[in-house]
């Protein structure tokens, strides 16, 4: 758990809902998150939290509420939704990197294009990042050359590329093989030691009982339940939180949250 969460709200999720056609992904969701917080959103599968998350870079529109970055409404027509992305990392399960560009090339093309970064200053950044993620060595390997969990922290770093000052995980480690999903977790807890704002959807409860500094359990598009790890896997509130945990977690699974 970070130690350096701040109090004033980076993100502010008032009354948000979210509709497929006729069916609501998400029902009046609030909540904040603090500036320099980790907050794991959990929950059964088709609960909204991918939606949720997806909501604050605009990939996912909203039909109702608002949602302010840093006191902005992001969903206000009149918000450059190419700018707004350009100061959140996204990373999603699915890595996403190209694969006809090098690490290099992967990394150096948002700071380039997005920022203006020369191109010489740019490599300087992805050579620390790289760094930053254990990869220092695979600067010119191709995407297919790389492992999942390689190719998961490449996409770390390009996330980072643009020092954002929050990011965004969607299920990063749910198409790792197991083995791999222990090294992408290390570079999320690094970043979390360092203060980074960060909202990850995950089902890595030991992850979250470790690093989070709250906890949203959500099911059929609303947030039940919000509460710190240790609460809330000692003592979940909700009875759908209560019966989440049980199937999910077996003795030994996760390691006993932090006071």
């Amino acid at each position: 758990m970070n130690p350096n969460a701040l109090t004033a709200p980076i993100v502010i999720f008032a009354q948000v809902e979210k509709w497929y056609g006729s069916y609501q992904a998400l029902k009046q969701v609030s909540g904040e998150i603090e500036k320099g917080s980790v907050v794991v959103v959990c929950g059964p599968s088709g609960s909204g939290k991918s939606t949720l998350i997806r909501t604050v870079n605009r990939l996912e529109e909203i039909q109702g509420g608002r949602i302010l970055l840093n006191g902005q409404d992001i969903h206000s027509p009149t918000i450059d939704v190419d700018q707004l992305r350009r100061g959140i990392g996204f990373v999603s399960q699915a890595f996403n990197l190209f694969p006809h560009l090098s690490v290099q090339d992967n990394i150096i093309l948002g700071p380039m294009k997005a920022g203006g970064v020369p191109r010489e200053a740019a490599i300087d950044i992805a050579r620390t990042l790289l760094t930053k993620v254990g990869l220092s060595d695979k600067i010119d390997a191709m995407p297919s050359q790389l492992s999942g969990g390689q190719q998961q922290r490449v996409a770390i770093a390009r996330a980072l590329a643009l020092s954002p000052p929050i990011i965004l995980f969607d299920e990063p480690t749910s198409a790792l093989d197991p083995e791999m999903v222990g090294e992408v977790l290390d570079v999320m807890r690094q970043l979390a030691d360092e203060g980074m704002t960060m909202i990850v959807v995950s089902h890595e409860m030991g992850f979250a009982s470790e690093v989070a500094d709250r906890i949203w359990f959500m099911d059929q598009g609303c947030i039940l339940e919000q509460n710190d790890p240790h609460a809330f896997f000692a003592r979940p509130e909700h009875p759908r939180a209560q019966r989440f945990l049980s199937d999910l977690l077996s003795p030994g699974r996760i390691r006993t949250p932090r006071p």
